[in-house]
């Protein structure tokens, strides 16, 4: 039944975007910079992108898959040196003082492109999709018009993710953004954590040139 494969797809969301990453962080500063419409756009970006993979990968689109993987180190490579400018501006630019119209359209658009195309970036989620989808026998069945449902569940369940962790996030906006030197301190650590993991993704694509 329909709701079935809802629930699957929502199991599937929930564990691909609760694992803490450079999205959670880039959600986390948003939401306290810009609010929590800012913030959950954002994480909406990586839950449109992680329907995107869903169904290339469930819908057999096997030649995109091929050119997606093939070229899945230059993809790495600029999602890390993309993830390490976040962080390098965030340690040296100085923080904005929050203002009552922070959470505008534009950083809200801005923040869920910037995230659609990070997490795109980062083309193994299909291979992901495939070892689950062939393990749980998708693949093989005769249910392909049932693969709609999975899909959009892996969205609302990713969804359901950002909207608890920016609403969280907001909930304690106030205290944790009292005064400029809180502010300034999360930002710093927020740009170690964030150019760490582009450092990482760097490396990942080096080692994936060399054995790849």
């Amino acid at each position: 039944m329909a709701w079935e494969w809802i629930a699957k797809g929502i199991l599937l969301g929930l564990s691909i975007a609760a694992p803490l990453g450079p999205i959670s962080i880039l959600c986390i500063k948003k939401t306290l910079n810009s609010g929590f419409k800012t913030g959950l756009c954002c994480g909406l970006g990586a839950a449109t992108a992680d329907s995107v993979y869903g169904s290339i990968a469930g819908f057999g689109l096997s030649s995109l898959t091929a050119h997606l993987v093939d070229h899945k180190t230059v993809l790495q490579a600029l999602g890390g040196l993309f993830i390490c400018y976040l962080g390098i501006n965030s340690l040296l630019v100085p923080p904005r003082k929050r203002t009552v119209e922070s959470d505008t359209k534009t950083n809200s658009v801005k923040s869920y492109v910037v995230t659609l195309l990070l997490t795109l970036s980062n083309p193994m989620t299909i291979i992901f999709f495939l070892g689950v989808f062939s393990a749980s026998g998708v693949l093989l069945s005769h249910s392909s018009s049932n693969m709609p449902f999975l899909v959009g569940g892996v969205f609302l369940g990713s969804t359901l993710w950002w909207i608890f962790l920016t609403g969280s996030t907001a909930l304690f906006r106030n205290n944790m953004t009292f005064g400029s030197s809180k502010q300034h301190l999360f930002n710093k650590l927020s740009g170690l954590v964030m150019l760490s993991f582009g450092v990482i993704a760097l490396i990942q694509s080096l080692d994936l040139r060399r054995f790849f």
